[in-house]
């Protein structure tokens, strides 16, 4: 969703521990031109996206269109507070999940309607989105993300090493740790350190065992990876890795056109790598993207369409 907005709120303290090179951004309100609500934070546990006694964002209802207005409005409000309050801002949402909202809901397309959905999105009064609430974490494993974190996925945020690392995470487990995703820190570690310094990291991963090693894709950090691996093979005597390793480039792929989306890049060339699915996106999708990999990280899963 286009354009964004950028806000001085002050939840939880956020704002004063922002980078300054860094700026907290969240959506408008599906493009309607109207101040969005300020970011205001909330919990939520991995598998329990559902509001009780609401409805529900996946919600499906044999009732049928509401044809006055001040229904619409309500129903539109109460997915709007639940949409909140599973994401924890607006950063993610887009016109389409308000009208798939819809359909599920009323078992028809409102695409033909939608101008009067969107007007009634823009007269839900700031006032619902101003309660105190408790600070947005998502939990999953070892990883925990905060909205500072998941706002990095705003706008053309650099994204920060616990959004990398979380989703690297979900790729594996995606493609059911047939891949290793390597930490952000790790070559920073290598580098710094040398082998002892990392071989801690693997110790309980067999990386000769797995179909790709994904990360950071620059030149020179490749060849530091596998240096790694060779010192790595040694010590685990796989002799078969110890030599004969060739480097190359494939330079056929999408090309990012700024200095913001890298990590954008290597995550979305990470995902379609592991689950096997040509690298057909380009610079032109990365806000979609960014709003994709929000919601998969709060809901501490991939979705089958990227």
């Amino acid at each position: 969703m286009e354009p964004v907005l950028n806000t001085e709120s002050d939840a939880c303290g956020l704002n004063s521990h922002l980078n300054k090179e860094r700026t907290l951004v969240q959506a408008q309100m599906l493009e309607a031109g109207v101040p969005s609500p300020p970011h205001h934070l909330t919990s939520v546990a991995p598998g329990q996206n559902q509001i009780p006694n609401r409805h529900t964002i996946n919600g499906i209802s044999s009732k049928s269109p509401p044809t006055d207005v001040r229904l619409l409005a309500k129903d539109i409000q109460e997915f709007l507070e639940d949409f909140y309050r599973i994401y924890g801002s607006f950063i993610p949402l887009q016109k389409r999940d308000v009208l798939r909202h819809l359909k599920r809901k009323f078992n028809t397309d409102f695409s033909g309607r939608k101008n009067i959905v969107f007007q009634e999105v823009t007269k839900i009064p700031r006032v619902m989105f101003q309660g105190a609430v408790p600070c947005f974490q998502v939990l999953y494993k070892k990883h925990t993300l905060t909205l500072e974190d998941l706002s990095t996925l705003a706008d053309q945020n650099w994204l920060n090493d616990q959004v990398m690392n979380m989703y690297g995470e979900l790729i594996m487990e995606s493609a059911h740790h047939k891949v290793h995703f390597l930490n952000s820190f790790f070559h920073r570690q290598l580098m710094t350190k040398g082998y002892d310094g990392v071989k801690r990291w693997t110790k309980q991963v067999d990386l000769f065992s797995k179909s790709l090693l994904l990360g950071n894709a620059l030149q020179k950090v490749a060849r530091n990876i596998l240096k790694y691996l060779m010192v790595e093979a040694r010590e685990r005597k796989q002799t078969d890795f110890e030599s004969g390793w060739a480097v190359s480039y494939d330079e056929i792929i999408p090309q990012q056109t700024n200095e913001n989306d890298c990590g954008v890049f290597v995550l979305e060339y990470s995902r379609r790598l592991a689950l096997e699915k040509p690298q057909q996106f380009s610079q032109k999708d990365i806000p979609k993207i960014r709003k994709r990999i929000y919601k998969e990280l709060c809901d501490c899963a991939l979705h089958e369409q990227g």
